[in-house]
């Protein structure tokens, strides 16, 4: 079944929406991090620091979708949790630096609402590799 590229405009839009819902998510994320972070560092938790990290996260996860996806479009199932948990490392060696776990959990989630923002904008660029449509398949039986 041959597959049509997402219009350029579609995926913009896509990838505009993903980024708010990102960056509202890790507010709300952070706010609740920073409230339970009694006596912590806060590393992270302020919208200096997050933000950008979001607009930062958003794009070169984007760019990481389309190099696999264009090569080896089944590796996404492996490479973005991996990717995900990659991105953690930093997070839990924030414990050496005092980091509370609030401060550190909140960090991983705010990963979180990023990778899926991601994968949600761009899994309907992924070629369709469902087999044809059961509708064209059915056969009448008549008695």
């Amino acid at each position: 079944m041959p597959t049509t590229a997402t219009p350029t405009s579609v995926l913009v839009v896509r990838l505009g929406i993903a980024l708010v819902a990102a960056a509202g998510v890790n507010s709300l994320l952070a706010l609740g991090a920073s409230s339970l972070d009694d006596g912590g560092i806060g590393m992270g938790l302020n919208a200096g620091s997050y933000l950008p990290a979001t607009v930062v996260g958003l794009l070169v996860g984007t760019v990481g979708w389309f190099l696999i996806a264009r090569r080896a479009p089944k590796a996404l199932r492996v490479v973005v949790p991996l990717a995900l948990a990659v991105t953690w490392i930093p997070d839990l060696l924030l414990f050496t630096a005092g980091a509370t776990a609030a401060n550190v959990v909140g960090l991983m989630l705010m990963h979180l609402a990023v990778t899926t923002a991601v994968v949600l904008a761009l899994r309907p660029t992924l070629p369709d590799s469902a087999p044809a449509s059961a509708a064209g398949d059915v056969q009448q039986v008549h008695s």
